[in-house]
């Protein structure tokens, strides 16, 4: 195992910079995950760590040892890296054995080594009794197995995925999610995982490194991605948090619609325009006034839909702003009502521009 560290990374086509400034620290053994929208540059990051492009600035060390900077760029089958791709790469005329194994031989290891190790991944990845099918017998979950099998049988530094579920089904994806996580907490190889899909990244990962538009906007556990988002795009894009706007009255309060918000999360700038987030199952919604509550707004129901397991409210406040609000199934309150909101401070985050 190796850490892996970029440092100041730049790619940029022309004028256009796909990855802008990006450093990131990742620990031996961990599992960290890429996530953002298309175009925000994450696949040509993992490309960058596997020496498939060249970058403008910046350098990447893995191990200490510098593997890529704009002077030299140690070639891909020099830094003992797997990646796997979103179409799995498997070879269709080779048995999922033969698919597997493949790596080994090049490596010129002895044949008594190849069956050692080929048994063993067969049996960590469950594929044992498939080792003699043809990739086309196989299933979306089980083609994907067969190519994490491969990249992790010739025990790389580095395993890099990019998007690698991406073409799964729905319920194959939530599976292999686990089967990627289970794979991970057994081997503890470092592991760079790209990927769009929010659910993915909170599964799977030991560190979130959000980006954006070529940047990472924040990097840290799942629970404080989620928890404590410190940008607007990280609050939106993350559980799809509630993100209002007002003016800053001091460090901890902003004013919305006539009433004094307490934040706890975060620092406002007195006298500036700011927002805060707040997730909307941490919102609570009454049917009528509250005495003596802080952050309470009087809202009006603008829609309202019944989700079986719970029920989904738009609300809209006096000066136009609206929040969507998540409660219990059996809270219904018809659409033109009027509703008491409660902001709980310690729900509240401060966000930066």
């Amino acid at each position: 195992m190796a850490s892996v560290e970029l440092r100041g990374l730049t790619k940029r086509y022309d004028t256009i910079a796909v990855v802008d400034d990006v450093s990131l620290h990742i620990e031996h053994g961990s599992l960290v995950c890429l996530l953002g929208p298309s175009g925000c540059g994450k696949t040509t990051t993992l490309r960058l760590i596997a020496g498939f492009m060249e970058p403008t600035v910046g350098e990447i060390f893995v191990g200490g040892r510098l593997l890529s900077s704009p002077a030299r760029t140690l070639p891909p089958e020099q830094r003992n890296m797997s990646m796997i791709f979103q179409s799995y790469a498997l070879w269709p005329h080779m048995t999922v054995a033969e698919n597997v194994a493949y790596g080994l031989k090049l490596r010129k290891l002895d044949r008594d080594t190849i069956a050692r190790k080929l048994d063993a991944i067969l049996s960590t990845t469950r594929l044992a009794n498939m080792a003699d099918r043809y990739p086309g017998e196989l299933s979306g979950g089980q083609q994907q197995r067969v190519a994490l099998a491969r990249a992790l049988v010739v025990d790389p530094e580095t395993l890099l995925l990019d998007e690698p579920l991406s073409n799964l089904d729905a319920n194959l994806r939530e599976e292999m999610r686990f089967e990627v996580r289970r794979l991970h907490d057994e081997y503890r190889y470092t592991t760079v995982y790209v990927t769009h899909d929010q659910a993915e990244a909170m599964t799977t990962a030991d560190v979130i490194a959000v980006m954006n538009a070529g940047k990472i906007e924040q990097a840290g556990s799942p629970e404080d991605i989620y928890d404590r988002p410190r940008s607007e795009f990280v609050a939106r894009f993350i559980g799809a948090s509630n993100v209002v706007k007002g003016k800053a009255l001091d460090e901890n309060h902003l004013s919305l619609a006539g009433t004094a918000l307490r934040c706890t999360g975060g620092k406002f700038a007195p006298g500036r325009d700011a927002a805060l987030s707040i997730r909307q199952h941490d919102i609570r919604l009454h049917a009528a006034a509250l005495q003596a509550v802080e952050n309470v707004m009087k809202a009006t129901v603008v829609r309202q839909v019944f989700l079986g397991s719970s029920r989904d409210y738009l609300v809209e406040v006096a000066d136009a702003t609206q929040f969507r609000v998540v409660t219990s199934a059996d809270e219904s309150i018809p659409q033109g009502s009027a509703v008491w909101l409660e902001l709980p401070p310690d729900h509240c985050r401060a966000l930066r521009a």
